[in-house]
């Protein structure tokens, strides 16, 4: 059978749109398996995208860091497969051998490197704040907290955040923690207010390293605040020497006999106010204090106390505690 020049025509036409119509299929199917294929990173990657950078300054931070082959690819290839959401700014860690795909999807979402800030039991405002100054990937000044506001905890933030608003997230958790607290209370505390259990913690926290002791040396201070004995808590004295921070020596008789808001071994009931930031558990301890009779403790050497009912138990236990200082070398 003979076809005519037309029908020749046609057919030469259908077999070249078969053809290209193929290589569109591999063409496009090639792509597809690029856009999801690992990228030549080899380990993690942190890359940062600067605020109002356009998808084309991310494409050439990704290339440049090695996330990606080639920024221009993977420009085309995002307008094809990667959809119309804008990315965010942000320092992200792209895994390694991140496919383009997932790069795209992660600059999207704004799934940033979070990075985090530690604030430890007992630090007072001064010490807050310094670890707020020292931490460079923060911005922006930030004042001295007021004393006891800040709950010690781990805190995360982003590249760029500024100081203000990272402290502001402290406090809240405190007041968070406070208001809990403070609602669930034993009865008959001696307490006025929540700010006066936050001075009573900050003491506990800064009298013992052990948190089981907690609930214990609460006890005690409770009592003699209910008899109203005076605290004579060593570190209501160190406080305002240092506003916190280590002595780095031991107490003179001067400082025990200074007058001041904040030395209990002068005044009576509890400090002006608070000497460090407390932790939960010191909260806690306060405002669900162990039942005890006890009045008095002393270390004993080994990182804890020795509690006493009576001042001749608690003599005992100074001398035996002063006889280890001197084998011991202290």
């Amino acid at each position: 059978m003979e076809f005519t020049a037309r029908q020749k025509w046609a057919i030469t036409i259908t077999a070249l749109l078969l053809c290209a119509a193929l290589m569109a299929v591999l063409w496009f199917g090639n792509l597809s398996y690029q856009w999801k294929a690992p990228g030549p990173s080899t380990q993690d990657t942190v890359v940062l995208i600067e605020e109002g950078a356009s998808l084309t300054r991310a494409a050439r931070s990704l290339e440049e860091t090695g996330v990606i082959a080639d920024a221009k690819a993977f420009l085309h290839m995002a307008r094809l497969f990667g959809g119309h959401k804008p990315i965010k700014a942000g320092e992200y860690t792209m895994p390694a051998g991140v496919s383009p795909a997932e790069a795209l999807r992660l600059l999207q979402e704004g799934a940033v490197l979070l990075r985090r800030v530690t604030i430890v039991e007992g630090m007072s405002a001064i010490q807050v704040h310094e670890r707020l100054m020292g931490e460079d990937l923060l911005t922006g000044p930030v004042d001295v907290p007021e004393e006891g506001t800040v709950l010690p905890d781990t805190y995360s933030f982003v590249r760029g955040e500024t100081r203000q608003a990272v402290l502001e997230r402290m406090q809240a958790a405190m007041k968070q923690t406070l208001d809990e607290l403070w609602a669930a209370r034993d009865p008959d505390l001696p307490f006025a207010s929540p700010q006066e259990a936050v001075i009573l913690a900050s003491i506990v926290e800064k009298e013992t390293s052990l948190k089981r002791e907690m609930p214990e040396v609460a006890g005690v201070y409770i009592n003699r605040l209910k008899l109203g004995m005076k605290l004579q808590a060593d570190p209501t004295v160190i406080y305002p020497i240092t506003q916190g921070k280590p002595l780095g020596r031991r107490i003179r008789l001067s400082e025990l006999k200074a007058e001041n808001a904040y030395n209990t071994y002068v005044i009576s009931g509890l400090p002006a106010g608070p000497i460090a930031n407390p932790s939960r558990l010191a909260l806690e301890a306060v405002l669900k204090p162990a039942k005890t009779r006890n009045l008095y403790f002393v270390a004993d050497g080994s990182g804890g106390h020795r509690f006493a009912e009576t001042h001749d138990q608690h003599v005992r236990n100074v001398q035996n505690w002063r006889r280890f200082r001197a084998r011991n070398g202290i």
